[in-house]
């Protein structure tokens, strides 16, 4: 099993999703979510253009790892599917991708297409470089009020579970694993536990 951790610049509860009880990482992130498969625990961190350096926004464990197209077609997720004229929790649905009929990639408007709903090409050719949507019912999503990463984390072993670039980090040692399960099973309430940071 491994561990992912990423740093998180911009949290409006669309990448990740937590919403209707299950967190989903559909958008952004494309190595992550290309690279990471059932049982893989990825933590969300704060950064210093959010203020929230050394911090957790959400931990993750993923349950199921699934095609924007089955994503799209699947009835559990069809809530979702961005609705403006709803709350806030469903205007920023992360659940935007699918095919026309002739194989071509549709965007729906959404966060990731432009505010008229047309096509934001730059965002569309990031998000579909992977065709991998991951899910998971058990995560910690804590958005404008995150807890730090515990110290004991910051120096297991000489690894650092804060990311120190802005890209991502993985990790495959067991222990390290294990220490990071152990804090996210006993130490973290589970479920959407904030609203997103960007939410005002």
């Amino acid at each position: 099993m491994q561990v992912f951790s990423y740093k998180i610049s911009r949290d409006y509860g669309f990448a990740p999703n937590p919403f209707h009880g299950v967190c989903t990482l559909a958008t952004c992130k494309p190595k992550i979510r290309k690279s990471a498969t059932p049982g893989d625990i990825i933590v969300g961190c704060g950064s210093s253009g959010n203020k929230l350096a050394g911090r957790v926004i959400y931990v993750l464990r993923v349950s199921g790892k699934c095609s924007f197209q089955e994503y799209w077609d699947t009835e559990r997720f069809a809530a979702k599917r961005p609705a403006f004229k709803a709350n806030l929790s469903r205007a920023y649905g992360d659940n935007i991708y699918h095919h026309d009929a002739e194989g071509r990639w549709v965007q729906e408007r959404s966060h990731h297409s432009f505010a008229d709903g047309t096509v934001n090409e730059d965002n569309l050719s990031t998000d579909t470089s992977s065709d991998n949507v991951l899910w998971g019912e058990e995560f910690s999503y804590f958005g404008r009020d995150p807890p730090p990463i515990p110290d004991h984390l910051r120096a297991f072993e000489g690894q650092d579970l804060y990311p120190s670039t802005r890209d991502y980090r993985v990790f495959r040692s067991d222990s390290f694993f294990a220490a990071v399960d152990a804090w996210f099973r006993t130490e973290l309430k589970q479920g959407c536990l904030g609203r997103p940071a960007a939410w005002t």
